[in-house]
């Protein structure tokens, strides 16, 4: 699970959404399809994600999760919020798409996406961060949540 980015899940998930939806004739529920909310959502999470990006190579770190060491240890920007804004960004937009599309299977995607994340992923780049930086990350950590 980790060979693949969390990105690639994200689309994975949404095309997996986007069939289930499909094959139970696009189930809605009234009220579900909300394009405005959509769009606000989808937004919200390229930019989070898109800023936490720019500063990671503004920084001089790396983006890939599974490499083996990291050049630093960001703190700043919306890492002073959350430790995983780029995968809260992500998460994001996959609310943002199943408001979009409305149809209920289409809100199992981000669920799926914050379970890869949280228990594939994230504990893998922290004990990675952890081995890396020690007491620094534990402050961190300590610190700022791992999500919101």
């Amino acid at each position: 699970m980790l060979r693949l980015p969390p990105p690639i899940w994200a689309l994975t998930y949404m095309l997996i959404g986007a069939g289930a939806s499909y094959l139970a004739g696009w189930p809605r529920f009234p009220g579900l399809r909300l394009v405005w909310l959509a769009v606000a959502l989808i937004a919200l999470g390229i930019a989070l994600a898109a800023a936490a990006a720019m500063l990671f190579r503004r920084e001089g770190t790396e983006l890939e999760p599974t490499s083996t060491a990291n050049r630093k240890l960001v703190t700043s920007g919306p890492f002073r919020v959350t430790r995983n804004p780029m995968y809260l960004g992500l998460i994001i937009v996959t609310i943002g798409v199943a408001f979009w599309v409305g149809a209920w299977p289409m809100f199992l995607v981000p669920v799926a996406l914050f379970a890869t994340a949280n228990w594939v992923h994230v504990p893998f780049e922290e004990e990675k961060m952890r081995r890396q930086f020690g007491e620094a990350f534990d402050a961190y950590a300590r610190k700022v949540r791992r999500w919101i």
